[in-house]
This record gives structure tokens, sequence and C-alpha cells, in this order.
């Protein structure tokens, strides 16, 4: 089937599902709990004839089409949570649940995997199965994983997964598809300093973990200036201190909580061991005790080249060559736990352009932002080139 004949079906079903990306947008759900939306995707699946599976990982649903003999199979991801943001852009299909709202434009990318969806099952021509993953908890950083510790790709194996992420400020028809690390890494890291407490007129009779407190969070802005090179992308910031309840009383602990993000595994793997060395070492001449609670909360988003090549091929298809960049303009130092599916599978992350007006050029976790529904034929006809190409009949 040629690319013309896609777009123009893709096409006539644009307004549809922009209605039922509106309906997603009117009722936005957080975190894992996302009933309706995926009962509405599991619904719309199995009307298509897909094979329905709820309950993945908590609210995740998976989509199965087989076709023909092949053996080869492929995954492609859409998120469906949205963010407690309360919406004030005043637009009609705007959330009607007060403090909730699809401010990032998963209800896009779940409309986007629907439209293909549908093309996919009534139109396509190929030899395989194809594996649709509508997944919660996206901004929790947690619903890949869950779906993958639920047996995600026991049960659904994948030779590769494939996503992708609107962005405003770039013009609606542009993507990028870059090859390598492309997401950064998100840790959440906990620092607990016990000492011993005391009355604030007898320091002596103490131990104060306080200034051991303080000359940690100056030690740790080393990390990052003094460890790696000006190439190295990576960011530390110090998000919360916690220390004492009066101001005559010396705290028996201290703690600081610390976000890290990289760019390049070796690099989230370097800062991760200065960090522990200068909390170890700095409680020691301080004579505390140190617990450092290091948690990965999303790996760095590695695009496996082989699996990037392919998705810039469709994308320069589908787009023509000249709106599709293979590398970000500036880097992108957010996190997405996709990632995780790509720990597992070789697969590509790419980014959509979701225009530069007033609401869809506005940055994604703002409460004026809102999705292009421009995106939807486009995204729903580089799923379907990809499935194609990958899945040939």
């Amino acid at each position: 089937m040629s690319n013309l004949i896609i777009n123009q079906k893709l096409q006539a079903s644009a307004e549809h599902f922009a209605v039922i990306r509106r309906d997603i947008h009117s009722f936005p759900e957080l975190g894992g709990d996302v009933p309706r939306t995926a009962s509405l995707v599991a619904e719309m699946l199995g009307a298509w004839g897909y094979e329905v599976h709820t309950g993945v990982g908590g609210c995740g649903v998976v989509g199965v089409l087989k076709r023909g003999s092949g053996t080869r199979t492929l995954g492609i991801r859409a998120d469906m949570d949205a963010l407690p943001i309360l919406e004030k852009n005043g637009l009609p299909w705007a959330s009607q649940y007060q403090g909730r709202m699809h401010a990032c434009g998963h209800d896009g990318h779940t409309a986007t995997l629907l439209a293909a969806a549908e093309q996919l099952a009534l139109h396509a021509e190929f030899d395989g199965t194809l594996n649709l993953i509508f997944q919660p908890d996206e901004e929790g950083l947690a619903g890949a994983k869950q779906m993958i510790d639920d047996g995600l790709f026991t049960r659904f194996p994948c030779n590769a997964v494939y996503a992708y992420h609107n962005m405003p400020g770039l013009p609606v028809g542009q993507a990028v598809v870059q090859a390598g690390g492309f997401m950064a890494s998100s840790e959440r890291v906990t620092i607990t300093l016990t000492g011993r407490g005391g009355h604030g007129a007898m320091p002596e009779r103490a131990v104060d973990p306080v200034p051991a407190l303080a000359g940690i969070i100056t030690a740790l802005q080393t990390v990052i200036s003094r460890n790696l090179s000006t190439d190295d992308a990576a960011v530390l910031s110090v998000g919360m201190v916690q220390a004492g309840t009066a101001y005559n009383i010396i705290p028996e602990t201290a703690k600081v909580m610390l976000s890290v993000r990289t760019a390049d595994p070796a690099v989230r793997a370097r800062v991760e061991k200065r960090i522990r060395e200068i909390v170890e070492g700095q409680a020691a001449s301080f004579g505390v005790k140190a617990q450092i609670d290091y948690q990965l909360l999303a790996p760095v988003l590695v695009n496996s080249p082989a699996e990037t090549e392919r998705m810039l091929a469709v994308a320069r298809d589908v787009l023509g060559a000249d709106n599709v960049l293979q590398k970000m303009p500036v880097r992108i130092m957010g996190s997405e736990d996709f990632a995780w599916m790509l720990d597992e599978k070789p697969g590509c992350y790419f980014i959509l352009g979701n225009g530069t007006g007033e609401f869809t050029g506005c940055s994604v976790h703002n409460d004026h932002y809102d999705f292009d529904d421009a995106v939807i034929p486009l995204g729903a006809a580089c799923w379907v080139g990809l499935v194609e190409g990958y899945l040939k009949a």
C-alpha cells in the first residue's frame, strides 16, 4: 500500500481521532490509576479485532494483532497518564477534573496509536506479530518497569520497541530521530546523616549532623564542575533539606534529597561513584554516620543504531527528508521511562513537532499546554509505515 493511500485514509479519520483525543484530555487520570482511559483503549482495540490483554502492570493494556506465519514481532508504546496540574487554557475540551491535566500530550500519543491501530487492523498488510503497548504512569517513571516486571516481554515478545513524544516549539510536520543517548537518566538520592542530638547551648555533648550536611552540599557542587568534561551532560540539584525542630536543639539527624540526571551511562556511573565517595568521606570527617538511598528512576534512554535507521527512513518517507533532523537542536535533560523498555529490547524513541502556537508551542508540564491534533495522522502514518516495513508480508 502506498504512503499516499495511507495518508489519505488516516487524514480521513483524523477528526474522529481528534475527538477521541479531546475526550481523553477532558477526563485525565493520574499515575497508574487510569481505568477510564485503559477501558476506552481496550474497547476500541477489541472492536478492530485485536487480542486485548488488560491489567498488565496495573492498568496497562496490550493489543496483539497477528498476521501470516512470520516470526518477527514488533512493539509500539503509547503513554496514557496525565499530571497533577490545574488547567488554565480555557479550551472547550479542558479537564473536567480539578487539579488534573494532560499537560504532556499523552492524550495525543494514545490517540495517535489508536489511529494507527485502526489503520493496521483494517487496511495494512504485514506478516508477523504486532504488540501495541498502552502504558500507565510514565510521569512517575514507574509504569514501564511495572509492565516489564509483570512479564510484558515474556508474554508479548518483541524483537524491537518504539515510541514517540511530541515537542512544543518544533513545527508540526518536523521530527527528530537521533541514534544513541537521547534522554537523560533520572535518579533520586536521599542522604541521611545521623549524629547525636543535644542542647544548643552544649554542642560539645552532641554530634551535630548539620555542619556535615552543609559540607556535603558544598562538596557535591564539585561533582559536575571538577569531575566531568565540559562535553559530559549532567545535572545535580539539591531539592530538599531537612534538619531540626527548634532553634535551640541540635538534631540527631539531617537529610538532603538530590535530583541527578545524566545523558550517558558511563557518566551516570561516574557521578554516582563520586557522590558516594564525597558523602562517606565528609560524614567520616565530622564523626556522623551516613546512609545513602540511591534510586534509579529511569536509566539513560539509548536508541539502538539499526532500529533508529529504520525509523529515520520511515519518518523521511512520511514527512520528507528535509523535515527530519538527526539531532536535537538543544540537548534534552528530561527523562522518560521508555528507557526501561530500551534496556530490555533494541528500539527507537523519536520526536514529532507539536507546533509553535499559543497552546501547542508552550512547554509541556505547563498549565496552558495543549496537544496539536494535526500530529495524530502524521504520527499514525509513521507507525503504519514502520509496521509494514518491519513486518514485511
